[in-house]
């Protein structure tokens, strides 16, 4: 808003993902029935939300800024859908992948090429007019607005509350808000107060937050074919001009894709998971995948040549209890702080099998209670102390933010994930308490028999490392039990 010398905007946008399909018949009846069991646990009524070519709101609904595109796609959309709550926008993107159309999203339908309400292919309309709500806070100069608002009800909001505010966007009071200020949003005030866009200091974010969150309930109780592991990054926003936090699924099903699609719709429909978003494999094929290799010979699996790697550290942890949506939005403004170089932590789900084997039953104690197992890593190209200083800093602060979210008494982490930072030994006379520091940490109370192994193998500490275990405090000796898994040849990975 202008006191016609700053301006400040804060704008709601709905984050939607628009995808393409292939065609399916029976659209209307699919679709609803789709919303239905979508809405089953909730008293949302689909009814009110989609307008079929039946109904007598359809036409009216079809209304367009310029009957140019639509002579030159006369291709109607299937279903126009008007939702109110966001759950519902959730529930018509996952519906409209499920059944092949297209979704075309309607703030105010002012694209000029005709992009918000036609399409060569079947299509639906996502209109967001019902998502108009507009907050003026005079005191602080600010404006919470929703995407489906027009520039026209933004105006006559800010003149209700002030006589002396004011907004820099267009001229045409029927613009959406959403369109216009994604794409710049120039206007009379522009070569004072700059671009719409400019005044953007907030988004409310919804869906990579509340997925990562809905994640956290599943990811371990899920079928024990389908392995869900997710990366938290932050990346720049071509709405917001700034950076937001994204949440990337890459994942593994033992199966195939027809048997994998129920099993997400029952358990994580959230995601939106559709045919398209899979690849079926092998699982060789799949070690290449993951490898960032997939188009590469097998034969580069022969090559011992580790790539050119930067600088890096890695920390790990292990999480028991959901980490909650405040905590997670820590995260992200921990990872926008280090946007400038390479940045993420990666969310591996435990369960399934993991859980069936006791924690002595091989020197890996980590198996039931535990969710999932966080990777910290943080790289860069820079050489030289202050720069190593810098992503040492921030990652042990990062660190340091997550005690409260994850594993305690001893706070646990991944033996290979080697972190010096955990504890280490003297050169010489190291004692066993020393040693337990870091020990305990990485293998619980498998820490005693491992020591008294070391200490019947290699009583001289010949192999002797800053990790090395030390002296005898068990009485007790188990075999520790050698096992191996096997993936059946038939893999599906889900970008």
């Amino acid at each position: 808003m202008e006191s016609l010398d700053t301006t400040c905007l804060l704008l709601f946008f709905a984050n939607l993902l628009v995808l393409g399909a292939s065609s399916s018949q029976d659209h209307n009846q699919h679709f609803l029935q789709c919303l239905t069991d979508q809405f089953r646990h909730s008293n949302l009524d689909p009814s009110n939300v989609v307008h079929t070519p039946k109904d007598p709101s359809y036409d009216s609904l079809l209304h367009t800024q310029n009957r140019r595109p639509a002579s030159t796609f006369p291709l109607r959309p299937l279903l126009i859908t008007t939702p109110y709550h966001k759950r519902e926008i959730r529930a018509v993107i996952y519906c409209s992948k499920k059944l092949g159309a297209q979704i075309r999203v309607r703030s105010g339908g002012h694209d000029y090429e005709g992009l918000s309400y036609t399409s060569k292919a079947p299509f639906v309309i996502l209109d967001l007019r019902n998502f108009r709500s507009i907050s003026i806070n005079t005191k602080d100069k600010t404006a919470w607005v929703e995407a489906g608002a027009t520039l026209g009800q933004l105006y006559y909001t800010i003149a209700q509350h002030s006589r002396t505010l004011a907004f820099t966007a267009g001229v045409c009071p029927t613009v959406g808000v959403g369109g216009h200020i994604s794409g710049g949003g120039y206007g009379m005030m522009s070569r004072k107060h700059s671009l719409a866009i400019d005044h953007v200091i907030d988004a409310k974010e919804h869906n990579a937050t509340q997925l990562v969150h809905r994640w956290q309930y599943i990811a371990d109780r899920i079928d024990e074919n389908l392995l869900l592991r997710l990366f938290l990054r932050s990346v720049m926003s071509p709405i917001l001009g700034k950076r937001t936090l994204q949440a990337s699924f890459t994942s593994l099903y033992l199966g195939r894709v027809h048997d994998l699609l129920p099993i997400m719709q029952e358990k994580f429909p959230e995601l939106g998971l559709v045919e398209n978003d899979c690849m079926e494999m092998s699982w060789i094929e799949s070690i290449l995948f993951f490898a960032g290799v997939r188009n590469e010979s097998l034969d580069i699996l022969l090559d011992r040549k580790p790539p050119r790697r930067p600088y890096f550290k890695g920390k790990s942890d292990y999480v028991k209890q959901p980490i909650p949506i405040n905590g997670l939005k820590g995260i992200g403004k921990f990872l926008h702080r280090e946007a400038e170089i390479k940045a993420e932590l990666e969310l591996s789900p435990f369960g399934g099998v993991l859980s069936n084997y006791s924690e002595s039953e091989t020197p890996f104690p980590h198996r039931a209670g535990n969710i999932f197992m966080i990777h910290y890593g943080v790289a860069w190209n820079r050489p030289g102390n202050s720069a190593l200083e810098k992503h040492m800093n921030w990652i042990r602060r990062l660190y340091s933010y997550m005690t409260p979210y994850v594993s305690k008494n001893p706070r646990a982490a991944y033996s290979n994930y080697r972190d010096l930072d955990l504890g280490m030994n003297n050169e010489e006379n190291t004692s066993y308490e020393q040693a337990s520091v870091w020990g305990l940490k990485y293998f619980g109370n498998n820490f005693n028999r491992l020591v008294h192994v070391k200490s019947q193998v290699d009583p001289s500490y010949f192999s002797e490392t800053s990790k090395a275990f030390h002296l005898c405090h068990c009485n007790r000796r188990k075999k520790f039990r050698h096992w191996s898994s096997y993936i059946r040849p038939k893999s599906l990975v889900t970008e």
